[in-house]
């Protein structure tokens, strides 16, 4: 019988090609062939419109959904932290491979703005002016929650595009993640992590998707998932569920295991950044499979309601 062929789905994206290229080689290595199949996304069709306009929920990844359901191609590989908590019906997850630094990078243009950016002076921060690009709400609303003096710019396209209109407009700066620009080689001198700022949930971590009745695809699949990243994220896309965000909804989120137990750092903004509910837990690992629902309830009790409501009746 014929070895099969699998068939991975992906962005073509310098970054989505790396991370695919990065699912062959480890399935390779697992004794599987493989062929990539490059797919344009709606997401990376329309660089203009901000996220929070385009129906987002899926932007990234429905393209590869359908492809998926219609046997074009027989795996995803997605960025998770683009990817809805509720998958497409006939979707299953069958992977998460090792998370990659989940940090966003402040990419700035001058060495001055970098110092005044990450002042501790807290009087200064909140006088500080200048332009920063994003098209994150979950990073502008962060930014504007710590410099409320800042404008922000929408900033679309992929990590090439990004950087290059960093350097063709007067913005003082963009963020990217981390994630992105060190798995391509092209993070740059003029970058500095931004230890303040939480991350999105799941960020720097690659999620691997087939249908639900592949039972070979997933049998295979699955030996490529890291159970330490696997559990972290998904508390973090529970509180993410729970809170019922998606990417137009500025919710940050990260699960780290130190030692026997499972800590976790939590919150949501306005849109404005005006308003800020945040939590921190830690609990044994052994308690730990409903910490991002019970987060996410804690701050729902506290206020996070309202915010979740404003939000809604602002799109």
């Amino acid at each position: 019988m014929t070895e099969r062929i699998l068939r991975i789905g992906t962005r073509d994206s310098k970054l989505a090609l790396w991370q695919a290229k990065k699912v062959q080689d480890l399935l390779t290595i697992k004794g599987f062939y493989s062929d990539l199949i490059p797919v344009k996304s709606e997401g990376d069709l329309d660089l203009v419109t901000p996220l929070y306009a385009m129906g987002v929920q899926g932007v990234f990844t429905k393209t590869l959904d359908a492809y998926l359901l219609s046997n074009k191609i027989d795996i995803a590989v997605h960025s998770m932290k683009d990817v809805p908590t509720q998958l497409a019906q006939g979707i299953q997850q069958a992977a998460v491979l090792e998370r990659a630094n989940y940090k966003d990078l402040f990419v700035y243009k001058e060495n001055r703005i970098y110092k005044s950016y990450f002042t501790s002076n807290i009087d200064e921060r909140k006088t500080l002016q200048g332009i920063v690009a994003t098209g994150s709400v979950r990073r502008k609303a962060q930014l504007l929650h710590r410099f409320p003096g800042l404008t922000i710019e929408n900033l679309r396209g992929n990590v090439q595009t990004r950087m290059k209109k960093l350097h063709d407009n007067h913005w003082d700066a963009a963020i990217f993640a981390a994630a992105g620009l060190e798995r391509i080689g092209e993070r740059p001198e003029n970058a500095v992590e931004i230890d303040w700022m939480l991350p999105a949930p799941a960020q720097g971590a690659i999620m691997v998707v087939c249908k639900t009745e592949d039972k070979d695809c997933f049998e295979k699949i699955t030996l490529l998932n890291h159970q330490e990243t696997a559990a972290c994220v998904k508390i973090e896309r529970d509180f993410l569920k729970t809170l019922m965000g998606g990417c137009s909804t500025p919710i940050s989120a990260l699960a780290e295991i130190k030692d026997t137990h499972m800590v976790f750092k939590g919150n949501i903004l306005s849109l404005d950044g005006k308003e800020m509910l945040e939590i921190e837990k830690r609990v044994s690992l052994s308690n730990m499979d409903d910490l991002g629902v019970s987060a996410a309830n804690e701050l729902l009790q506290n206020g996070a309601m309202k915010i979740v409501e404003d939000i809604r009746k602002s799109l």
